[in-house]
């Protein structure tokens, strides 16, 4: 049977780099709410906050599986970009994506502020981002994102081998672009100062799951492991377990990926590893390997999949660090000092499942490996929208549909399975010199 929340073999590095913090305690007994958060991610936050600014005086709950910076939202590689992801870009589209752009960059902004006003120290730098292509397959998708740059008239920079090799320290690829939209964080100690902000009056509850979800009369009920949320309003947010609680089965899948990040290396080692001391790549092609090089020298390889199942450590391991030592042969013998996975909502064409899926139930998942600034903008329209069904006065919300799409329905299991395994393996198979 599947779990209607996630249960990760292996601990997030992120977090385990951080001071530990006081966990707020789990959802004991029966109680009642105006408004229940399934997720304390980017989206369910962002959702939360807005909720309570529209509705001060409504009671709103927000439930998360984990704890805030091990679990999904802190699992990521720390891109938060301010423009569209490449596999989102279509040049042939421009004006929808110019909107999503200047939509997807207020997103950031308030992240940032949340940031700040914590007072916390957090890891989050504009950096920007590479990405960069291995072989023909990476280089059309590259050719693809600059058709998108020059269109949106974003700046960018284009290097060569020679340059990416000199500013990286790897000779694996062939060409890239460098654009400055992007910021570089240590996603958990984000999540943890978005979690401080939270107006005092917004209840979160950490280890709770949530392990059905029901109708009565008027109202929906939540089940956790040790009581029970009765609310005329609920949100879901957790990604791709909503459809193991019942909803969107048939548009939205769950895909873990993996990520591998090294002690801090000897200054001799980062010295030989290019000009660039704080800088992320994400892979021209998408089924490519994401890096990082971190500011307190660590480097971070994210890559492989696996569907609806963690696979095993030792097989993640193995994955890994093959992909780190083809990039950086100096490093052959390197191990990881923390190694986890992620599940990931996926969309059969990329676009989310949003917006009221029954009367008073509102949902908000299938991230598409874009849920940390996308998120926060969707959450925040989520409770707009919910407000909008509600009262008579209507606040303006993005048309989420014309500017994300909507997701695509997909076969039931087992074809769904076969036809994930086979495309992937069709995908692999073309970018296997991106892996």
């Amino acid at each position: 049977m599947t779990n209607s929340y996630p249960n990760y073999q292996l601990t997030n590095g992120w977090n385990a780099l951080l001071p530990e913090r006081e966990v707020q305690p789990a959802l004991q007994g029966n109680q009642m709410a105006d408004v229940v958060i399934v997720g304390a991610g980017f989206t369910g936050l962002a959702c939360a906050r807005r909720w309570q600014q529209l509705s001060p005086q409504a009671r709103v709950v927000v439930i998360d599986a984990s704890e805030i910076g091990e679990g999904n939202p802190g699992r990521n590689s720390g891109f938060l970009l301010e423009v569209a992801l490449a596999e989102d870009a279509n040049p042939h589209n421009m004006q929808r994506m110019l909107e999503c752009n200047r939509l997807t960059e207020q997103a950031m902004q308030s992240i940032v502020a949340d940031v700040k006003a914590s007072g916390q120290s957090v890891d989050l730098v504009r950096a920007g981002t590479y990405r960069a292509a291995a072989s023909e397959a990476g280089l059309k998708s590259l050719q693809n994102y600059k058709q998108f740059l020059e269109g949106a008239g974003l700046p960018y920079r284009e290097l060569d081998q020679a340059q990416i090799q000199a500013e990286l320290g790897t000779g694996f690829y062939q060409s890239g672009l460098y654009s400055p939209h992007c910021y570089l964080a240590q996603p958990a100690s984000v999540i943890r100062a978005i979690h401080s902000q939270l107006p005092g009056s917004v209840e979160v509850y950490e280890n709770t799951p949530a392990t059905k979800i029901s109708k009565a009369g008027s109202r929906w009920l939540v089940n956790t492991p040790e009581g029970e949320l009765s609310c005329s309003k609920l949100v879901l947010a957790n990604n791709s377990y909503t459809k193991d609680l019942g909803v969107a089965r048939s548009r939205l899948s769950g895909v873990y990926t993996y990520a591998g990040l090294t002690p801090r290396l000897d200054s001799a080692v980062l010295d030989a590893l290019g000009s660039n001391h704080n800088w992320g790549l994400l892979p021209a092609h998408r089924l490519g390997s994401t890096l990082r090089r971190t500011a307190d020298g660590r480097l971070l390889v994210r890559s492989m999949h696996s569907y609806e199942k963690e696979d095993s450590p030792q097989k993640i391991r193995q994955g890994l660090q093959d992909r780190l030592w083809r990039r950086f042969p100096e490093l052959c013998g390197q191990d990881f000092e923390h190694m986890w996975g992620g599940s990931v909502g996926i969309t059969y064409n990329g676009a989310p499942v949003w917006g009221e899926q029954d009367n008073g139930l509102y949902v908000s998942s299938g991230c598409n490996g874009g849920g940390t600034v996308k998120g926060t903008l969707l959450g925040s329209a989520l409770a707009d929208l919910a407000h909008n069904d509600a009262t008579e006065k209507q606040t303006a919300i993005p048309d989420i549909a014309s500017l994300f799409g909507t997701p695509s329905w997909m076969p039931p299991e087992p074809l769904r399975k076969i036809g994930f395994h086979l495309s992937a393996a069709l995908e692999s198979w073309q970018g296997r010199q991106e892996r």
